[in-house]
């Protein structure tokens, strides 16, 4: 994921969790603040007590992935916080994604359904 797309800076944090609304599930907890770009930026947080840090790099980067791959269904002008919780690092790819686009539609910040020009464009 490009660095534009992520939100990196404590302030940035601070702002999303104090200022934003937060929705949960079992596994995940996302907060999510409007901002005023034109693309959604996504922060991730994954603590010490879900293992080792091979187990959070990879928590990390299956939440990217899924991200990756439903990119053209994320809202725009939106800022959010994904925060895994206790039992997620047992999970199988497929398991993650369910659970992590079950709470990104609760938020609304996932839209099924849409797709990009270039995915419905037949050659």
């Amino acid at each position: 994921m490009k660095k534009n797309f992520r939100v990196k800076k404590e302030k940035d944090f601070k702002a999303i969790f104090t200022d934003g609304t937060s929705f949960a599930n079992r596994k995940f907890v996302v907060y999510q603040l409007e901002n005023q770009k034109s693309h959604f930026r996504v922060g991730l947080s994954v603590s010490k007590k879900l293992g080792n840090a091979v187990t959070r790099n990879q928590i990390k980067r299956r939440i990217r992935h899924i991200l990756l791959s439903v990119r053209e269904q994320l809202a725009d002008n939106v800022d959010f916080v994904v925060i895994a919780r206790k039992g997620v690092e047992g999970l199988d790819y497929a398991e993650m994604e369910k659970n992590l686009l079950h709470v990104l539609k609760l938020s609304k910040i996932y839209r099924e359904g849409i797709r990009s020009e270039k995915e419905t464009t037949v050659d």
